[in-house]
Parts: C-alpha cells; structure tokens; sequence
C-alpha cells in the first residue's frame, strides 16, 4: 500500500480548483452574514453541557445549500460529504474529520421549520446582492409554477373532508396514515394538465433576473391572488405580467403605487385581441419571458420544482432554499461575467 506524501491532499486540491464549482460559491457568498439569524435556532438552552457539541450553524445551512444545488436527500447529503472533497473543503471539514449524518440534517431543517426564519435569511442575501452594487433594476416580472408532490389517494369524501379544512377520521384513527397524508396541498388544473401541490410565486428583477420576493401557496390559488403582494422595491416602475394577472383592480393598484403596467392584455370570445393588441403582447413577451429562464433553471439545474416534504411550512422552506440557491448560482455567474469583462 503506498503512502500518502507530505503534500498529496494540496495536490488534489489545486486539481479540483479547476473545475469545482463550489469554490467561487465559498469565495463570494458572505456566509457570516446569516450567522445572526441562523444563531436563533441554538437560543434554547442546552439541559446539559454533556455530549457532543452541535454543529455550526453556518456549516449546516450550507449542507442544505448543497443538497438544493445537487438535489440530494439527507442519507445521500451524509454520503457525498462522507466521499467528496469538494464538499469537504465546501463546509470546511476535513475528510478525515466527523460529519453531520444524515438525521442532523433533518433535524437542523426542521428547526428552521419552527422558527420561521427562512424569509429572514432570503432577506439577508438580498442584502448582500444590494451590497455588491446588484440592486434591483430595470423593472420586474412576476409569474408563478407548480410545485409538485407526491399525489394523495383519498377517497371523494376525504377530499371534501379536507377542502373544508378539517381531518377525516380514518387520518385520526391510524397516525401512521395520518403523518403521511398532506393535508395543506391541493389540487389545479391548467391548459389540461392536473398538478397536486403547491405554487411558487415570484418577482424577479428584469436587470439581473434574481428572485426578489417569492411567496408559496397551495396549488389551486389563481396567480393574481398574490400578484399586488410580490412587488418589491425598484428603480423603474414597470411591471411585466402574463395575461392571467389583467384586472381592472390590479390597474387601479398599480396606478396608485405609481408603477406603470405593461401587462398582458387578455381578450375572451366575444372581445378578441386587436392586431394591435398582440403585436403589444408579442413586444412585452421578450421582456416577460425572462421569468421562464428562472424557473428553467430551477427545473433543469436544481432537480426541479418538486417537493416530498409534507405541509405548507415545510414546502415554504423547501421553495424559499431552491429560491435563494437559485440566486446564489446566479449571483457567481455574474460575477465571472463582471469579471471576464474588465
């Protein structure tokens, strides 16, 4: 068995810089800069200084950083870390060193579950992009995509039974079936395809194409229901929408915001389109369609909008973690182009 040199470990490092994504992600992203709002998870007082210390918090939410931009679950989180030195030299632990297994993991996510800070922390990088001279710019679009769960088998009167928000009773009775059953998802249905889940709304800033503000609901609440909520802070005053966000109290809203509306306009049967009207929508479709390349990446790049979480809060931190990992991919590549251009 050969031994190991003095500087084999460098050696492998200085060969995985040159094709390792995550060192630009480590070198650029502030992760000090969540520490603040991450410590509110450890406030609770340990009973007893006795056994192992807990992980840094910064450490464990970039393990949730890296599960969202390799799309991995917990047991395979443990085992990458466990087999990878890019991730190793990612989260600062050494390959020979102990590692958050695969129930730590679980457990941090769910105490971040309970503490409601995942807004607070999207918050944070917004800060950082600000910071950077990335602010805001040239309008924003707004749009909103399914987020896909596991389909529920319940009979009709189950179905009715939840729609009315209450729990049936075969769900009460066995607790096994009860914790499996996700009872905040709901049913939608759009240009003839059926989705069961959720929805991930967001506004995303025409200049750099960055989620701003995001909100999740349950599958089957109409886009514009949430349309007025998600506009964000902006130097221009335009707002891009598709044709389903076209109301007449919208344009009263935005009018009285002082935002301009170039959004789709919607013709029906008895009123169809102008020539003139869709050459307008054909024009403002090359600005709105930006927001397609989001969740483009979202799906292709970040193994899709799909969740196998159970409940609304915990879907709202699984899409606010593919929101802001989205950003932070993003966030790199336009500082390799910034850079490439000087």
């Amino acid at each position: 068995m050969l031994q190991c040199g003095f500087f084999d470990l460098d050696n492998r490092y200085q060969k995985l810089d040159e094709r390792d994504p995550l060192i630009s992600l480590n070198r650029l992203v502030d992760w000090e800069h969540f520490r603040p709002t991450l410590t509110v998870i450890r406030e609770k007082s340990r009973k007893s200084t006795a056994g192992r210390k807990p992980y840094d918090v910064v450490l464990m939410f970039k393990v949730l950083v890296l599960q969202h931009l390799y799309n991995l679950s917990d047991d395979e989180a443990e085992y990458q870390i466990r087999d990878r030195y890019s991730f190793c030299r990612f989260l600062g632990l050494t390959p020979e060193g102990k590692i958050p297994d695969a129930k730590t993991i679980g457990l941090f996510r769910e105490q971040l579950v309970e503490c409601e800070w995942m807004r607070t922390l999207f918050d944070d990088f917004d800060e950082q992009l600000n910071a950077q001279g990335y602010k805001a710019r040239k309008g924003q679009i707004v749009d909103a995509s399914f987020v896909d769960v596991p389909k529920q088998r319940n009979s009709r009167a189950e179905n009715e039974q939840i729609k009315a928000g209450e729990i049936p009773q075969r769900f009460k009775d066995n607790p096994n079936v009860g914790r499996q059953k996700d009872t905040d998802a709901r049913w939608a249905k759009k240009n003839e395809e059926t989705h069961f889940g959720y929805k991930n709304h967001v506004a995303v800033d025409n200049a750099h194409k960055w989620v701003r503000d995001y909100e999740v609901t349950s599958a089957e609440v109409h886009d514009s229901q949430v349309f007025i909520e998600l506009l964000s802070d902006n130097t221009s005053a335009d707002v891009w929408a598709d044709s389903a966000y076209q109301s007449e109290n919208h344009e009263i809203s935005l009018a009285a915001m002082e935002r301009r509306s170039p959004v789709h306009k919607k013709g029906n049967r008895r009123n169809p389109l102008s020539q003139r009207s869709k050459k307008s929508n054909t024009k403002r479709s090359k600005i709105r369609a930006r927001v397609e390349h989001v969740f483009g990446s979202l799906t292709h790049e970040q193994g899709g909008l799909y969740s196998r979480v159970i409940g609304l809060v915990r879907t709202e931190v699984k899409v606010g973690m593919m929101n802001r990992v989205y950003n932070m991919r993003r966030f790199v590549t336009l500082c390799r182009r910034d850079m490439s251009a000087i």
